[in-house]
Parts: C-alpha cells; structure tokens; sequence
C-alpha cells in the first residue's frame, strides 16, 4: 500500500500564501504605497525558498531558484511598465493587463533565448 502525503503542510502552505495575497490587496484599498511596498517584496521568493527548504531540498537546489528568479525578474518587469502606460492612455482594465501580460511573455521567450545563446542554465 502506498504512503499518501499528509494534507496539513499543504494547507499550512495555501493559506500562508493566500494571507499574503490578501493582505497586499486589503492595503491597497487604503494604501496604495505600502501595499507596493508589501507586493514588492520577494515574499513569493521567500516562500518557495522556505517551502522547499523544509521539503528537504538541498542547497544546489535552492541556489538555482534564487538565480533562475534573479534573470526572470528583469522580464517580469515590462508588465509593471507597460501597464500603467496603458491605463494612462485609456485603454480598459482588462485590455490592459492582457497586453501587458502577453508583453511579459514575450519578454520571458526573450529571456529565455539569450540565457540559452550565453550558455546560462536555469
């Protein structure tokens, strides 16, 4: 019979991420500084790092998370970009933030091939 995982350290995991993303979003109803401050944070980063950690992963895996994040954060920030630009010229909400997401991606894709032609292994 085979050994099923136990539930509780992924519930644990879902409601500390999910508290995260609630909070940055109730504080920006009041503060839209602090809750970019919170959301800047590399809380997700810090997360993973710490859920993976306690997951029994070892170093090596963990530094390569912390490099892959570091080359994919600099595409990730053309949404941030792109997007109040938009929503300053009046495109829509949701034309906005589909353009820009499809932007990000393309700049991952980007990403991606010049990590690959300078031999960067994520």
């Amino acid at each position: 019979m085979s050994q099923v995982p136990a539930v509780w350290p992924y519930v644990a995991k879902v409601l500390v991420t999910a508290v995260v993303v609630v909070a940055v979003s109730e504080v920006g109803r009041r503060h839209a500084f602090w809750a970019a401050v919170l959301a800047s944070l590399p809380l997700t980063s810090l997360l993973a790092f710490v859920w993976l950690h306690l997951g029994g992963g070892e170093a090596e895996q963990l530094a390569r998370l912390s490099t892959g994040i570091f080359w994919l954060v600099l595409p990730s920030l053309v949404l941030f970009l792109l997007l109040p630009v938009l929503l300053r010229a009046g495109v829509g909400f949701w034309l906005s933030l589909g353009l820009s997401s499809a932007a990000t991606v393309a700049a991952y894709a980007a990403m991606a091939a010049v990590l690959t032609r300078a031999g960067v292994r994520l």
